[in-house]
C-alpha cells in the first residue's frame, strides 16, 4: 500500500494483503513471546466456556480485553526491539523508555485479570452445575 505521507510503496489497497501481515506477526508473537502465548490461551479457554454457556456478553468482554491486552504485548514487545535496535549498549533514556512501555502493558494486564476474574466469579457456578447434571 501507498504511504500518503511519504509516498513510498505500491499504489493500492490490498485487504488480503494486510490481512496476511497481520496474522503473520500474531503468529510470530505467539509462537516466539510466552506472554503473549500464555494470555492468548488463557483467554481462549474462558471465551469458549462462555460461548458454551451462550454467555454472549461475557465473551465480547473477554475478546475486548483479550484484544487489548495482546495489543499492549504487541507494542511493548515492538519498542523494547526498536530501542535495543537503536541502541544495543546499556542506556539510561533507552531504559526509561522501557520501563514506561512496560508500565502502560502492566496496567492492562492487570485489567485483563480483573475481567477474566470477575468471568469466572460470574461463569463457574453455571459451569459447575452444567457439569454436575443439575439445571443452572
Amino acid at each position: 500500500m501507498r504511504n500518503k505521507f511519504l509516498g513510498t510503496g505500491e499504489p493500492g489497497y490490498r485487504p488480503l494483503r494486510k490481512l496476511a501481515v497481520i496474522l503473520s506477526g500474531l503468529r510470530y508473537a505467539v509462537l516466539h513471546d510466552f506472554s503473549v502465548l500464555y494470555k492468548v490461551v488463557l483467554s481462549a479457554a474462558m471465551l469458549i466456556v462462555a460461548l458454551g454457556l451462550r454467555d454472549w456478553v461475557d465473551a465480547a468482554l473477554i475478546m475486548l480485553a483479550t484484544g487489548l491486552v495482546v495489543s499492549a504485548e504487541l507494542f511493548n514487545t515492538a519498542i523494547e526491539a526498536l530501542c535495543d535496535f537503536v541502541e544495543a549498549r546499556h542506556n539510561d533514556k533507552i531504559g526509561i523508555i522501557k520501563d514506561i512501555a512496560a508500565a502502560a502493558t502492566g496496567m492492562v494486564i492487570l485489567a485483563w485479570w480483573i475481567v477474566l476474574a470477575v468471568e469466572v466469579v460470574r461463569l463457574w457456578p453455571r459451569l459447575a452445575a452444567l457439569l454436575s447434571g443439575a439445571s443452572p
